[in-house]
């Protein structure tokens, strides 16, 4: 059977993945440049770059992945837009907040725990693992939040695995996901260096390098880099890093480009 996958870039971390039979939506900001949103414990940002919401066709989702419930990864507008009958796969946590509202569908996965799609004989199954998005005790005062691992099976064989960071920190919790999940072939990693008080809450250079050693995957695609002005890192600084540490398989992809997938044969 062929199977085709690729990821487009719609801004931050809005990204639309087609894998196989499956069309999801990660982490909606549709909100334009100017526009402000709320971090929470009263800190707002403002997008300073436009997504390109044309490549972005709602009807033809099956799900969103949200890896938390931050403004910058599902603002207002996003809010508006969307069915409230849309399956969204995320955190506990968001899961609660968004069933109050209208977004009835919301599914909140704990960490190491899946959920599956059957279509034409083919599977897509999302697992739940680990992320933090602050240093130490501060963590716990922002909103929890997951990364993904998508596996596209057909025939009862896996064809793609792919890693979506969310907003991570790296740490010794990132270790487990290689070792349990077996062999990344493309990685979307959430990048920026954002800073909020002085404190990072996003990988910068340094964090996202490390982390692309440890996951080692086929094809690495940072996201999350300089659409609000809480990111200080550029992604030329990560870049930069990994050439002198002699990674490969990096590739940084404009808004609106659409970047083919590594499946497997």
């Amino acid at each position: 059977m062929t199977v085709n996958a690729s990821v487009t870039f719609v801004g931050n971390a809005t990204t639309v993945l087609r894998l196989g039979g499956f069309t999801l939506l990660t982490d909606p900001a549709f909100g334009p440049a100017g526009s402000r949103v709320y971090l929470g414990k009263g800190l707002w940002t403002k997008r300073v770059l436009d997504p390109v919401l044309e490549v972005v066709d709602v009807a033809a989702l099956d799900a969103v992945l949200l890896s938390h419930l931050h403004g910058d990864h599902f603002d207002r507008s996003a809010r508006r837009d969307l069915p409230p009958g849309l399956p969204i796969v995320t955190t506990p946590q968001a899961q609660r907040r968004l069933r109050r509202t209208r977004f009835t569908e919301a599914r909140g996965l704990a960490t190491w725990e899946t959920c599956d799609w059957e279509r034409g004989g083919q599977r897509l199954r999302v697992t739940a693992v680990p992320g933090r998005h602050g240093p130490g005790p501060v963590d716990r005062l922002l909103p929890a939040v997951m990364g993904s691992v998508l596996e596209l099976e057909t025939e009862g064989r896996c064809r793609l695995r792919m890693y979506v960071t969310g907003d991570t920190l790296y740490g010794p919790w990132l270790q487990e996901i290689p070792r349990r999940c077996g062999p990344i072939d493309a990685m979307l990693i959430h990048l920026g260096g954002t800073r909020v008080l002085g404190m990072l809450l996003t990988m910068d250079d340094r964090h996202g390098v490390a982390t692309t050693e440890l996951i080692r995957p086929g094809l690495t695609v940072p996201i999350h880099n300089d659409d609000y002005k809480v990111q200080k890192a550029p992604l030329s600084a990560y870049l930069n890093r990994a050439r002198r540490a002699g990674l490969t398989g990096i590739r940084s992809v404009e808004r609106g480009e659409t970047l083919e997938l590594p499946v497997r044969v």
